[in-house]
């Protein structure tokens, strides 16, 4: 016999948990189960992510991403303040170490100004010396909206949330999405552990997004290729010598945001990360492999294309993941002061990363429904500070 609820969200990151929180704000009298693979939360990407709740200066104006940022960022502030998820909206600058990067430091400060970013402005080289003595730069954008987040917590916090709305709700653990059989007027999941019917189910499922939508016959034009994250961490001795959140220009034919520190909202200080193809989607070590995951990364024409396109790029970032000294010598861009002794070995990522059959990353957000279910397909930085954004587009889908 089949667990019956409402709704069902598979994926218990965060943007599936804010999914199934804002359902059960809409719907306080429907049963929701969050259905995770892990034995809790936050497991994946979202507990291992940098941390940052993103401002919206980036992001093309007009996008889902920008939209959605800055709506996001509101909302998540808010919810962390009723809810005491630890954060701090504590600010970050963006730095052109050289004059060449110059014009795309004004793309951006214009992109901020055209999305409404509050309070950004520029910083001379003197006054980014007086906000961050150790880092050396021709012209910098302080962005003060910028700020840092405990993800895990939120998670958590969502969590709690649902079941005080609704008792009948609640977050299964250990439990893996095997098979999806869509019927007419609800969706069966066949488990690791038993079967689930629900009349809607939304797929939130990161790394493992194209899987499961192959899983309910869903035909998709882009195919999950994990990207690893390796971060350092300034040593206690060294910790001193960043305040908060300093970012580079980014590369703009990339959608990552380049190697930069991030305080942490435990006080530590982390260094990165660098971008590297890895062998294995769910793998946070240098040696991670998996023969599926490397397979069928490697048998689609896409990521040929891509590294066709960038392989100059990705040989840079595979030399700085087995060197120190080589990761060391990024940051020097920054902080030139920095030495191999400052750093020390921390954690690491995987970024899901939706590539098309041309090779190219595709940058905005993209959902798509299919019979009673809804999935979340690429859902890249700023995803996170997004979630409740994005939760109330779902919610949208779900009404309709």
């Amino acid at each position: 016999m089949c667990n019956k609820y409402d709704f069902i969200i598979v994926g218990g990151g965060v943007v599936g948990l804010a999914t199934a929180y804002k359902l059960q704000l809409q719907f306080p009298a429907k049963s929701i189960a969050v259905l995770e693979k892990e034995n809790s939360v936050a497991k994946h990407q979202t507990g291992r992510n940098s941390g940052v709740m993103h401002s919206g200066i980036y992001y093309k104006p007009g996008s889902y991403k920008a939209k959605n940022c800055k709506n996001g960022h509101t909302q998540l502030v808010n919810y962390s303040k009723k809810n005491n998820v630890t954060h701090d909206v504590c600010g970050k600058i963006i730095v052109a170490t050289k004059n060449e990067e110059l014009p795309m430091l004004e793309n951006i400060f214009n992109r901020g100004i055209e999305n409404k970013t509050a309070g950004i402005c520029y910083l001379s080289s003197e006054e980014l010396n007086k906000k961050e003595p150790f880092i050396k730069g021709v012209k910098a954008i302080w962005v003060p909206t910028a700020g840092i987040i405990d993800y895990v917590g939120l998670c958590k916090a969502f969590v709690k949330s649902i079941v005080e709305i609704n008792s009948n709700s609640t977050f299964i653990s250990n439990c893996e999405v095997l098979e999806v059989i869509s019927k007419k007027n609800n969706s069966i999941l066949k488990t690791s552990t038993k079967d689930f019917i629900a009349e809607k189910v939304v797929f939130c499922t990161g790394l493992q997004s194209d899987r499961i939508a192959e899983k309910d016959d869903l035909k998709l034009d882009v195919h999950i290729v994990g990207f690893r994250g390796d971060y350092f961490e300034l040593t206690p001795e060294a910790s001193y010598k960043i305040k908060n959140l300093v970012y580079p220009v980014p590369d703009p034919k990339f959608p990552f945001l380049g190697v930069h520190f991030t305080r942490m909202v435990d006080g530590s200080i982390e260094c990165g990360p660098n971008a590297v193809f890895t062998f294995k989607r769910e793998g946070y070590y240098r040696t991670s492999f998996s023969l599926k995951d490397t397979f069928e990364a490697l048998t689609f024409r896409g990521t040929w294309k891509l590294f066709g396109k960038h392989w100059r790029k990705g040989i840079d970032e595979y030399k700085r993941a087995f060197s120190k000294r080589l990761f060391v010598k990024e940051l020097q861009k920054l902080m030139p002061s920095i030495t191999v002794n400052d750093i020390q070995p921390a954690r690491a990522g995987v970024r899901a990363q939706a590539i098309d059959f041309d090779g190219n990353m595709v940058d905005d957000f993209k959902i798509m429904k299919h019979n009673n279910n809804i999935h979340v397909i690429n859902a890249p930085s700023p995803a996170a500070t997004a979630c409740l954004a994005i939760a109330d587009e779902i919610v949208e889908h779900v009404i309709k």
